[in-house]
This record gives structure tokens, sequence and C-alpha cells, in this order.
């Protein structure tokens, strides 16, 4: 990306270090604040047809939104574990980009999260709004580049992180099929803040794929392609490794088996009868 390297050069100044943690502070004030009725969260999430009405500041703060709001020990232990992964990922992205391209990375991801929920609320009326799908690119673009770390399930069964992702993308795809318009906007804004990022590793991986299977299908092919045949009873390598092959000279060099080298009809036009033999190899 040597747009991003430009960028990256003159503005490396103005990035914020470690801003998934001031979100999740926010998040985890917003949720004790909440969860103990001191204050609502309505004129803080995103909600479209208020931000047309002026409440311009809803498409910054529904990011510090805490994902929902539990009221029982189970739903709590949840949260703090989301907000742990969270932190997590985030900051082994930052640790691997750079603070600045982490900083883009979840910029690109909110505003064309902004960007395609506003363009479609103007044709269909939207509802609230959440972070999740945004965050999500944060998941995607760890899966990534850590296919192989895992999870451990219920704290028992170890997972990879591909797969997991493999399952998000298959959640996307249903979403995209059955979703309702703000979550198909949603999906895309998520998938495409990932792309922008990943569409060149992507394609570089598939091509080297591509290339990996098609000599893979070679030297399966030519470990079933029989070097040797004789030409009268034609038996080959593959049918019995043991045999021994000869080429008759006279016969413009066709293959016979030893059963056959000095028992055949000469096929070609020559004056030795000199033949070489060839060994099969293991």
């Amino acid at each position: 990306m040597k747009l991003l390297d430009k960028l990256e050069r003159r503005f490396r100044r103005f990035a914020v270090p470690n801003v998934i943690v001031w979100i999740i502070a926010c998040q985890i004030f917003l949720f004790l604040s909440a969860f103990f009725n001191l204050g609502a969260l309505e004129r803080l999430s995103f909600q479209p047809a208020a931000v047309f009405e002026g409440e311009v500041w809803r498409c910054v703060t529904f990011l510090v939104m805490p994902p929902w709001i539990p009221r029982e020990g189970l739903g709590l232990l949840f949260l703090f574990f989301y907000w742990m992964i969270l932190h997590m990922m985030s900051t082994a992205l930052e640790a691997t980009w750079g603070t600045f391209r982490f900083n883009v990375y979840l910029l690109i991801g909110w505003s064309v999260t902004v960007a395609a929920v506003l363009g479609v609320s103007f044709v269909i009326p939207q509802g609230v709004v959440g972070n999740g799908f945004l965050y999500g690119s944060i998941f995607l673009a760890f899966a990534w580049l850590y296919p192989d770390y895992k999870f451990l399930i219920m704290f028992i069964l170890p997972v990879k992180v591909k797969w997991l992702a493999l399952i998000q993308c298959i959640g996307y795809g249903f979403v995209l099929l059955t979703g309702h318009w703000s979550e198909k906007a949603l999906v895309l804004a998520s998938i495409a803040n990932f792309l922008l990022f990943f569409a060149a590793d992507i394609y570089y991986k598939v091509r080297a794929g591509r290339r990996k299977m098609k000599m893979q299908v070679e030297r399966i092919k030519e470990k079933h392609t029989p070097r040797h045949t004789c030409t009268v009873c034609g038996v080959t390598n593959l049918d019995d490794p043991k045999v021994r092959f000869r080429y008759c000279s006279k016969c413009d060099g066709s293959c016979y088996c030893s059963e056959h080298i000095l028992n055949h009809e000469h096929i070609g036009e020559g004056h030795t009868v000199e033949a070489a033999e060839v060994e099969e190899e293991a």
C-alpha cells in the first residue's frame, strides 16, 4: 500500500496509541451507568432518523456503546470475555501494523459503516444500529494474520481462529440473504473494510494456492503415468516394478520387456541389434 505508506510518513504523529483501550473503557463506563440506572444510552446510540434531525454526534458515540446490557451473572461473564478478546486482537493488530495503520483500519471501518447505513436510510428508514459488525472486522483481520491462533471454547475445546472466521463469514452470507437492509449494509461495510486492507494478500494467496494445486495434480498424474510400456504385451513399470525394460535400436527405439526384447518382430528399419537396458527406478 504505497498510499498508506505516504500517509503514515506524513500523519504518523496524529495516531492515537491504544485507541481500543479508550473505547473499551468508555464502553465499561456506559455499561455501568446503564446497569445501575445512572444514565440512559438512547442519546448516544446510532439512529439514522435522529442523525438526519441534527443529532450528528450519534455517528461517533455509537462506537463506545456496550454491545449489550446483561442483567445476569453469565451474561456479565461473557461481556467480560468480549472486552478481553477485543483488546487482545486489537493489541495484536496494532503491534503487527503499527499504531497509525490500526487507526486507519478503524477509521475506514467507521466511515464506511456510517456512510452505508445513512445511505440506506435515505430509502428505507432504519432503527438503532449497533457496532458489532464494525468490531467484527477486527476479528476478520486477526483471523487472517493469525489463522492458527487457538481459542478455548468453553475453556475446553481448542479451535483455530480461522475456523471461527469461516463460521462468521457463513453468518455474514446468511445475513446478506435474509437480513434487514441495515444489517446488509453493515455486513458489506465490514467486508469492504477488510478487503481494502487484504485484497492484494488474498489475491496472491489464491494464486499461490492454485499454482500449488496444479503442481500436486501434475505430480499425481506423473506418478500414475507409466514410464515404460512393452510394445508386445503392454506390461508397464507400474504393473510390475521388478520387470526390466530394454529399447531395441532396430525398432526405432521401441520398448520391450525382458521377455520380448529377443522375441519380437522388428518395427523400424535399422542395421543394429544393440539394446540399451533401462532399469526401473524404485
